[in-house]
C-alpha cells in the first residue's frame, strides 16, 4: 500500500514548499498538495507539524572505529581531566580481564598547551593507549611507552612526532604517524568485532537521519584495522542498509605503484549495491593544534610550516592519474598550504570525478575562487567553526593575523559558486547534522555541546561566513549524495525513499534553536529503520 507522509512540510529542492509526499514500493511517487495525493488507498504518516526532509549523507566520517570506539573507554561525552580519569578508572575496573585500555575521545583542550601527560594515568599498570578527539594524537602511559620499547633515543617517524619534555625523555604523547609505535601493539578486532561496531555505528547514523555516507579511510591508519572486509561483508549479506561510499586510503609510505592496488580494491565492491570503493583518500596535512596542520608562514609559537605529508610535486602525478582511472580524489586539507597543494594537483582533472577536499579550516583567499573554477566540491565540517575552547586557547594563538580570519570561510566560498557537500568526521565530532547545520547558520556552539558553556561560546565565530539553513540543508542532503552518486538526496518523484521525519521545522524556529530539531522517524527505500520512542 502507499505510503503518505502529511501533516507537515517537506524539504524539496526549490525550499520548503510541498505540503505531502506519496511513496510508493520505496520509491517516491509525487510530490504536492495533499487533496490530490491521498485519492488513493495508503496508510499516514503524521508529520506532526515536524518537516520531511531528504535522508541526510554525511560526506566525511569513520563509522566502524566510531562502532569500535563505542564500545571500550570512550571519553568523547565528558571533557576535563578530572572526567576522563573518572572514565578511565572506572572503565578499568570493570574491564579487569583486558590487557589493555584502550579508546579514545580526549580534548586537547583539557590541557595545558594542549598536552597531556603520561603520569596522569600512571595509575594503572596496565597499558594504556588513548587516541585524541581529532584523531590525531594519542595518549599513553609509561607501562605502553614500555611495550613499545620508546626511550629518549627513540627517532621520530617521518611523518609524526614523539611529544618530548625539556629533557628529552617521552611525554606520553604521540602524534601523526608516531601513533602507530604503539597503536600497533594494541589489540586487534576480530572480523566479527568490525561487523558488530559497524552495525552499531549504523544505527546511530539512522537515529540522526542519516541514510548514507562516505567513510574517509578505508584502509589501515595509525592502528585502525582495514574494514573493507567488513563492508564486503556487510553488503553482500545485505546487513548493510545504508548507501555508503568507501574511500580507499592512500598509504603515504608508497606512491604510484599502489594505483594497481586500489583499483583492484575499487573491483572487489562491484556489484554490490549498497557499498562502493570508489573514492581515495589523501591526507595531505596533520592538524593545527599541534603545528602539522602545513601553512605558508610559520606559526607564531614554533616556527614550523607544518607538515605536507606527500610531496606536492609527486601529488599532482598520483591525483592525475587518479582520476585518469576513474578515481573520485577525497582530500583532507586543514592549512591553507595544503589546501593550495590539493587544489594543484587538481588542475587539469576532470570535474566529472568529482574530487572535493574535506575540512578547509584556512583557506589563503586568492584560492577560494579556485573551488569553482577547478569544479572542486568544498566537504564542509561546521560544527568547528566556533568559539571554543581549542580555537580560542590554541588554535588563535598559534595562528595569528590575519591566518585566524581564513578559516572556515563558508560564505565567501559560496559568493564564488562553489559546490558543498558535508560532514562531521564522526567520532571527531558530534555525527548529528542539526547539529552543523545550527553551527553554519550561527556560527556558535549547539545547546548540547560539552562546550556550550564556554565563555565566549556563543559569540559568533567570523560571523560574516555564516550561510543560511538551506544552503546548509542542501549540503547535507543533495550535495553530499551528488558526491556519492546516491539516487537519494532530494524529495522528488523517482528518488528512492530515503526519507526523515524531524520533530519540529527548523525553518520555523529561532536560528538560535535550530540545535534542538532531531529526527524522530528515518525511512530507507519506504521502510522504517529508526523511530525515536
Amino acid at each position: 500500500m502507499d505510503l503518505l507522509f502529511r501533516g507537515g512540510r517537506v524539504f524539496t529542492p526549490r525550499g520548503v514548499l510541498a505540503e505531502a509526499v506519496l511513496v510508493r514500493d520505496g520509491v517516491i511517487a509525487a510530490v504536492g498538495p495533499e487533496r490530490e495525493l491521498a485519492r488513493e488507498p495508503h496508510e499516514t504518516v503524521d508529520l506532526n507539524g515536524g518537516l520531511l526532509t531528504p535522508g541526510f549523507t554525511d560526506a566525511h566520517l569513520h563509522p566502524v572505529q566510531a562502532g569500535l570506539e563505542r564500545a571500550k573507554c570512550d571519553l568523547s561525552e565528558v571533557f576535563g581531566l578530572d572526567a576522563y580519569i573518572e572514565k578511565i578508572a572506572d572503565y578499568a575496573t570493570k574491564n579487569l580481564d583486558k590487557e589493555w585500555i584502550d579508546g579514545g575521545g580526549w580534548d586537547m583542550s583539557a590541557f595545558p598547551g594542549g598536552l597531556p601527560h603520561r603520569d596522569q594515568i600512571d595509575f594503572l599498570d596496565r597499558p594504556v593507549y588513548l587516541i585524541q578527539r581529532d584523531h590525531h594524537a594519542a595518549w599513553v602511559n609509561t607501562a605502553a611507552l614500555g611495550r613499545a620499547g620508546i626511550t629518549r633515543d627513540t627517532p621520530d617517524p617521518a611523518d609524526g612526532r614523539i611529544e618530548r619534555d625539556a629533557a628529552g625523555e617521552p611525554t606520553g604523547v604521540l602524534h601523526e604517524g608516531a601513533m602507530d609505535l604503539v597503536g600497533l601493539l594494541t589489540p586487534r578486532p576480530a572480523a566479527q568485532d568490525l561487523l558488530d561496531a559497524l552495525a552499531d555505528a549504523e544505527r546511530h547514523l539512522f537515529s540522526l537521519g542519516i541514510t548514507g555516507w562516505q567513510d574517509a579511510i578505508v584502509g589501515s591508519y595509525a592502528g585502525s584495522d582495514d574494514q573493507l572486509p567488513t563492508y564486503l561483508e556487510a553488503a553482500r549479506s545485505g546487513r548493510l542498509r545504508a548507501r555508503v561510499v568507501g574511500a580507499l586510503w592512500w598509504d603515504r609510505t608508497r606512491g604510484a605503484e599502489q594505483i594497481e592496488d586500489l583499483i583492484a580494491r575499487r573491483a572487489s565492491a562491484e556489484g554490490l549495491g549498497r557499498f562502493r570503493a570508489t573514492s581515495v583518500k589523501i591526507m595531505q596535512d596533520g592538524i593545527t593544534e599541534n603545528f602539522t596542520a602545513a601553512t605558508l608562514e610559520p606559526y607564531c609559537l614554533c616556527g614550523g610550516t607544518g607538515l605536507s605529508y606527500v610531496d606536492p610535486a609527486k601529488l599532482r602525478e598520483y591525483v592525475a592519474e587518479l582520476d585518469r582511472n576513474g578515481f573520485q580524489v577525497h582530500f583532507h586539507a586543514i592549512g591553507e598550504r595544503a589546501v593550495r597543494e590539493a587544489l594543484d594537483s587538481f588542475e587539469g582533472t576532470d570535474p566529472a570525478n568529482r574530487h572535493h577536499i574535506a575540512h578547509l579550516q584556512i583557506i589563503e583567499p586568492s584560492d577560494v575562487p579556485r573551488f569553482a573554477a577547478l569544479g572542486v566540491t568544498a566537504n564542509l565540517q561546521p560544527l568547528w567553526a566556533t568559539h571554543h575552547a581549542q580555537m580560542d586557547e590554541l588554535t588563535l594563538p598559534y595562528l595569528g593575523e590575519p591566518r585566524s580570519s581564513w578559516q572556515y570561510p563558508f560564505a565567501d566560498l559560496l559568493a564564488h559558486g562553489t559546490r558543498f557537500c558535508a560532514g562531521s568526521d564522526w567520532p571527531v565530532s558530534n555525527a548529528d547534522p542539526l547539529q552543523g547545520m545550527h553551527v553554519a547558520v550561527n556560527r556558535t556552539e549547539p545547546g548540547s555541546s560539552v562546550h556550550a558553556g564556554y565563555p565566549t561560546a556563543q559569540t559568533p565565530f567570523l560571523p560574516g561566513q555564516r550561510i543560511d539553513l538551506a544552503t546548509a540543508m542542501t549540503a547535507y542532503t543533495a550535495g553530499s549524495a551528488w558526491i556519492n552518486r546516491s539516487p537519494a538526496g532530494a524529495v522528488e518523484p523517482g528518488r528512492p525513499a530515503d526519507l526523515v521525519v524531524l520533530d519540529r521545522d527548523p525553518f520555523e524556529l529561532p536560528p538560535s534553536d535550530i540545535w534542538t530539531a532531531q529526527a524522530r522517524m528515518t525511512f530507507v527505500d519506504g521502510d522504517p529503520v529508526f523511530e525515536r520512542p
